[in-house]
């Protein structure tokens, strides 16, 4: 049916939403596909919806594509499921949890692993039945403390997630090939420019992950990427090159009196300016103390990180590789708890004595010398020994990442991007198959335990990645596998123009188009042509002022290029641009 802006279902705005950060956020409200509802919270108006649609098509064929069957799980879901795979509690506050009138536990479903694993417990039992990939589209809720950017961060958004199960490790990286083939289809077809990057698999568990980030200056994650060898990774999982261990014999540790050096700046001037020892903050040793809550567990434990002085803790690296655990800032008030670790002069000399765990960056081996704290107020040690003066407990890839980093696969120089993430993949292995121990029985009657793999697509989050990368200051640029029109139709309402306009877009549509058309009488040329630029479909029409000349003019909204075509033969000519 056609689709006219006189009786269509919407109303496009000039100003900014006040609330609005992102380009996305902004476009998708002044252009009527989204309304906010409460934080976090949005409704679909009939052009947001259509293009949410899209996208839900385009993954839906590609999942049937590759093998995939659709199913589709409610979205509040008993305690239970959760409480056995332990992430009722290690999803915290993110989790939605309510109780209904007899006082069971329940919560609206972040991602359901769980229930899949239930499921295939429940219906499948031979190892004939294997392999088999099951998927939803769905919408999924998330407390986000901090919701923001519209639906690029929400509290309800919608989701693909999908689950492969397998008899094998084999049989899953299969499975996780798949997935993998078939998400650079969905991307491709979308028109989304993103990069494959490896992951960390968090409180999901299992081994691989890899995350699809689309390159944006807004977006939340940090990714880099070497343009010699092609690597690829989320910040959080790159891993640091540890250089070899020092052979050469060190000085004795000797302390030095540094008064007022809390920060790392100062020290170096300090001890430059009296002992004439020529270091950088990448001689220093800082300390980082922070406190550790375990899941399930009320208590704290402090941990102390140890990283060079020119780099700072990465809290989301930190986060990651400390994951399902969850590290706190360690407060003035912690600190005058544990008078033992004087704030701004800790050294790793004493944790052991004090029963701290002590995890270092891996530049930090056997043999390396360091200026760092000397535990006493005013006070620093120069030649700190890794191996001699001090043993960490272990390596963590805290630290932060920057630009010029060498590549852990080749060693050249890593680029550093900004970059949303939508979709994820995972081979998680058997923890949830353990957890409900989902076996299936083997050619020998034997049990076969079952392994899994996770594959998830923020759905409607790609609406608003799309918005990102394709718009100019004008609106939207939507591609046309997605757009909610293949061509808008402008009738500026002078004459017959809006006649012409309405009987081109019925031939169009006869020809398989979607079509809108502005049939507004009551709305100026210049009101119509700024929606229309705003609305952002990929081919404009303009029926104009040229009609009593015989032409009509036509316009590429991505490339701003346009034309002049006679109205004989028009829809020719449109459906080919429409095609190309």
């Amino acid at each position: 049916m056609l689709l006219r802006m006189s009786s269509l279902f919407l109303r496009t705005l000039r100003d900014d939403p006040a609330d609005a950060e992102v380009p996305s956020h902004k476009l998708l409200v002044r252009a009527g596909y989204i309304r906010r509802v409460a934080p976090g919270i949005y409704s679909w108006l009939p052009l947001g919806k259509m293009v949410l649609e899209n996208v839900t098509r385009v993954v839906r064929e590609e999942m049937n594509r590759m093998g995939g069957q659709e199913v589709l799980f409610p979205a509040l879901l008993p305690r239970d499921y959760y409480e056995a795979t332990g992430r009722w509690t290690e999803y915290g506050d993110t989790l939605f949890r309510l109780k209904d009138r007899r006082g069971a536990d329940y919560l609206l479903g972040p991602t359901h692993e769980e229930l899949f694993a239930d499921m295939v417990k429940g219906e499948l039992s031979s190892y004939k039945d294997f392999p088999v990939i099951l998927y939803q589209i769905q919408t999924k809720y998330r407390d986000e403390a901090r919701p923001r950017a519209g639906i690029l961060r929400g509290r309800e958004f919608v989701m693909k997630d999908s689950y492969s199960f397998d008899l094998d490790d084999d049989g899953l990286k299969r499975s996780y090939e798949l997935h993998r083939e078939a998400y650079i289809r969905i991307f491709d077809r979308l028109g989304i420019d993103y990069r494959i990057c490896s992951a960390m698999s968090g409180a999901m568990g299992g081994s691989a992950s890899e995350e699809f980030l689309a390159p944006c200056p807004t977006g939340e994650d940090t990714f880099v990427a070497c343009h010699s060898c092609g690597y690829a990774a989320n910040a959080e999982a790159v891993t640091t090159p540890a250089p070899p261990p020092v052979t050469t014999e060190q000085p004795p540790m000797r302390v030095l009196d540094t008064p007022d050096t809390p920060t790392i700046e100062t020290l170096v001037n300090h001890v430059n300016e009296r002992f004439g020892m020529g270091i950088t903050a990448a001689d220093t040793l800082k300390n980082v103390v922070v406190k550790v809550r375990r899941p399930g567990s009320d208590k704290t434990e402090i941990l102390v990180i140890g990283v060079p002085g020119d780099r700072e803790v990465d809290f989301k690296r930190l986060e990651a590789a400390l994951a399902p655990a969850v590290p706190e800032i360690f407060e003035a008030a912690d600190f005058e708890r544990h008078p033992e670790l004087v704030r701004g002069y800790i050294g790793p000399q004493i944790l052991k004595d004090l029963g701290i765990t002590y995890l270092v960056d891996p530049r930090v081996v056997t043999g390396t010398s360091w200026v760092t704290g000397a535990n006493e107020p005013g006070k620093h040690a120069a030649y700190v020994v890794a191996g001699r003066d001090f043993t960490p407990d272990g390596t963590i890839e805290a630290a932060e990442i920057r630009a010029g980093d060498p590549c852990p696969r080749c060693d050249s120089p890593l680029s550093i991007d900004r970059g949303i993430e939508v979709g994820h993949i995972f081979q998680l292995g058997r923890k949830y198959a353990d957890a409900i121990e989902l076996d299936a029985l083997g050619p020998d009657g034997k049990p076969i335990r079952v392994t899994m793999g996770s594959y998830g697509i923020g759905v409607s989050r790609v609406v608003a990645v799309l918005a990102e990368q394709r718009h100019d200051e004008l609106g939207l640029r939507w591609p046309r596998e997605i757009a909610p029109a293949d061509v808008h139709i402008v009738g500026t309402g002078k004459d017959n123009q809006i006649e012409v306009a309405l009987r081109l877009g019925e031939e169009l549509e006869s020809r398989g188009l979607r079509v809108l058309v502005d049939d507004r009488a009551n709305a100026s040329p210049g009101v119509k042509f700024k929606d229309a630029e705003l609305l952002g479909m990929p081919t404009i029409v303009v029926v104009g002022r040229g009609l009593g000349q015989g032409v009509i003019e036509l316009r590429d909204r991505a490339s701003g290029t346009k034309e002049e075509i006679p109205l004989d033969g028009a829809a020719d000519r449109i459906a080919a641009a429409c095609a190309a």
